[in-house]
């Protein structure tokens, strides 16, 4: 049997799911999902004060390291840019949707919502976006699953998990929440959509949408032959240019930066945002011809890079922390 190690968390599971089931038909094998409890998951704080980096991937790398399991699934998004000496990422599984979604109380638009309506999010880019767009309405600090964060807004009544364990009621005190579009698809929450928000004036966190199967370097045999097959070329190569922006400019996963790259044809481009807790920004993107370079992702990250710094996005955001 392989063992899958995974958070607990229900979209944590609903991803790694869908990870089990392409491994179980690659390899012919049962994959027992294994849940792991990271300081994340149960911590309160705000994200940006624990760090951001590494708080919801530290225990899952453990309990690789340990044995405990044989391969482990992340949001990439949440995965520190500093490789593990130990551990590989095997398979980067094609992208799903990488824009971010309102939920809006009564179906209404964002830029509808009257002067001193609520907004919840979590992460700090998410905040200073809304702050840029929006100024009159007021953002407030949000953590909890997807399921709670939809309840903020949409209102929940009294019942029982899947796993029998008690939901309490909760009456709604947001008019609107921003989550990631990949994860409500994955949990089959997309009708409570109220509108996507367009990469090109949202760029979201790099990686975003997409997951990393992790592995211990010394992986061999069916199951890492399975995961060769299931990393996807085109967001591997991507995502890795998004997160060397990430690493170039040595900012944290929670950092206030949009990254988006893609490739059309023989050209990748790549395309990124620094923003000021209050929402200012410097911006910066690149385009290049991918066999024109012998490492197309690292290339077009620095021009990127290179180029944010030098307008000034070290003085706007708080880079230079932990990768």
């Amino acid at each position: 049997m392989i063992r899958l190690g995974t958070r607990g968390s229900a979209l944590a599971l609903a991803q790694s799911q869908r990870v089990a089931d392409s491994i179980a038909a690659r390899t012919g094998e049962e994959v027992e999902l294994v849940r792991i409890t990271t300081h994340g998951d149960v911590s309160t704080a705000p994200l940006a004060s624990m760090g951001g980096v590494g708080v919801f991937v530290a225990a899952v790398r453990e309990s690789l390291l340990a044995e405990e399991c044989d391969v482990v699934v992340h949001s990439l998004k949440d995965l520190p840019t500093t490789p593990h000496p130990g551990l590989m990422v095997a398979a980067m599984p094609k992208r799903a949707d990488a824009r971010d979604a309102a939920i809006v109380r009564d179906g209404i638009a964002l830029a509808d919502l009257p002067a001193g309506s609520k907004v919840g999010t979590g992460s700090p880019r998410r905040q200073a976006q809304l702050r840029r767009r929006f100024p009159d309405l007021e953002v407030v600090e949000l953590r909890g699953n997807v399921d709670t964060r939809l309840a903020r807004v949409l209102g929940r009544e009294a019942g029982a998990a899947a796993d029998g364990s008690p939901i309490e009621a909760m009456t709604a005190d947001l008019d609107a929440v921003i989550l990631a579009a990949a994860g409500l698809e994955r949990l089959g929450h997309l009708d409570v959509v109220t509108e996507y928000l367009g990469i090109d004036g949202w760029p979201t966190a790099p990686g975003q949408g997409a997951l990393a199967v992790e592995t211990r370097r010394d992986l061999s045999g069916p199951l890492k032959k399975a995961l060769l097959a299931l990393d996807h070329r085109s967001t591997r190569l991507a995502v890795e240019a998004e997160r060397a922006v990430l690493r170039r400019l040595e900012a944290g996963c929670s950092a206030p930066l949009g990254a988006h790259a893609f490739i059309d044809g023989d050209m990748m481009f790549l395309a990124s945002r620094v923003y000021s807790p209050e929402g200012d920004q410097v911006s910066s993107a690149h385009a290049l011809y991918i066999d024109d370079a012998d490492d197309p992702a690292e290339d077009l990250a620095a021009r990127v890079a290179d180029e944010l710094l030098a307008n000034g996005a070290a003085e706007l955001a708080p880079l230079g922390g932990d990768k």
